[in-house]
């Protein structure tokens, strides 16, 4: 029996491409053949994946399973395959987030959706990563649905973070904490007010760190950095550091105070979990995907109002026993997340995608 995956891009350390090694790993355990097809890859996962071109057509009672998270050919490739179908959904954002601020990313987020549709009549069996996913699936009329969390590599984490970045860090300011691609859905422009507040009402010695790309849409992140300056906030309390190696990240992450998230939409959130693995407090948004990744390991706020955000994160900073109610919390649900049976959810879920009973 063949077990292959679909994925439009294939990057090492990219979350989607985490989960379809982790997964290509177990069908090959259980005596599966089982190969990753891409349309692209990165240089060097030549030897890990083979692109989408050679895909031999599989058998009636072989599975193929599509990572989808964008659209792209291998939506209508997997409708014409005769082999049982799964889709993984990792969620597209909403359109409507980049309107004003990139017509090719509202072009690819409608057709996204669009095609996910399309493919509801085709599929046997749909895996979401957070109940927010399965619900959207559920809603577009899928079959057979169900929470399949998101892979995480906890021992990547075990690595040594970089102690000299952790240093710098750890100077006596406030060190609020934000992880994520500076774009419209993210809010970055919150997080900026409610530094602003913090500064301006509690204290002066406050820094805003957000982690992630920032050139993806160029616009917004100028629009967000020339915010931050017309609040009169210097460039050591409002910090935009791109893309950082592993060690630095796990570095800001022990640095940090508080792991802030105002984003309004979200189809898991890793760093979330990040921050639990980190004993970091959070706090964060209570939209989309949020609530159900966080579970009771934070606390969950109902709107965005910048004297609320940072009143509540300097309660956090004073109150040491509130911290380690926070932190106890975020391990309970760490244990939680590491507890779900990956492996078995798998075989009943396949055995029951080959015997017909998803459709």
């Amino acid at each position: 029996m063949r077990i292959d995956q679909l994925v439009p891009a294939f990057h090492r350390g990219d979350a989607i491409g985490d989960e379809a090694v982790e997964l290509q790993d177990f069908f090959r355990r259980t005596g599966a053949e089982s190969e990753i097809y891409c349309l692209t890859r990165d240089r060097g996962l030549e030897g890990e994946s083979r692109l989408f071109a050679d895909f031999p057509s599989p058998a009636a009672e072989d599975v193929t399973i599509l990572h989808f998270a964008l659209p792209s050919p291998l939506t209508k490739g997997l409708i014409g395959l005769p082999s049982r179908k799964a889709v993984v959904y990792h969620n597209i954002t909403p359109p409507e987030f980049f309107e004003g601020t990139s017509p090719e990313m509202v072009r690819i987020a409608r057709l996204g959706r669009e095609e996910l549709a399309s493919l509801q009549p085709h599929v046997g069996l749909g895996l979401a990563d957070s109940e927010y996913n399965r619900l959207e699936l559920e809603a577009l009329g899928f079959r057979n649905t169900h929470v399949f969390p998101l892979f995480v590599d906890f021992g990547r984490y075990e690595r040594p973070a970089n102690a000299f970045v952790e240093g710098l860090f750890r100077d006596g300011r406030t060190n609020i904490l934000f992880v994520g691609r500076v774009a419209p859905n993210k809010k970055i422009e919150n997080l900026v007010k409610a530094a602003f507040y913090y500064k301006k009402y509690i204290s002066p010695l406050v820094r805003l760190v957000v982690v992630g790309k920032t050139t993806t849409f160029p616009s917004y992140f100028e629009a967000v950095s020339r915010m931050a300056d017309e609040f009169f906030l210097k460039p050591e309390e409002v910090q935009f550091l791109g893309h950082v190696p592993d060690d630095e990240l796990y570095a800001l992450y022990r640095a940090a105070d508080v792991f802030l998230s105002l984003s309004e939409h979200e189809g898991y959130c890793l760093p979330l979990v990040e921050a639990m693995i980190f004993d970091l407090p959070v706090v964060a948004l209570a939209a989309a995907a949020v609530p159900y990744t966080l579970g009771e390991a934070g606390i969950l706020v109902k709107d965005a109002r910048p004297e609320g955000v940072a009143e509540l994160i300097d309660i956090i900073v004073r109150d040491a026993g509130l911290k380690l109610k926070l932190v106890d919390a975020g391990r309970r649900e760490l244990a939680r997340i590491k507890a779900f049976p990956r492996q078995a959810f798998l075989e009943a879920r396949i055995a029951e995608l080959r015997e017909g009973r998803g459709r």
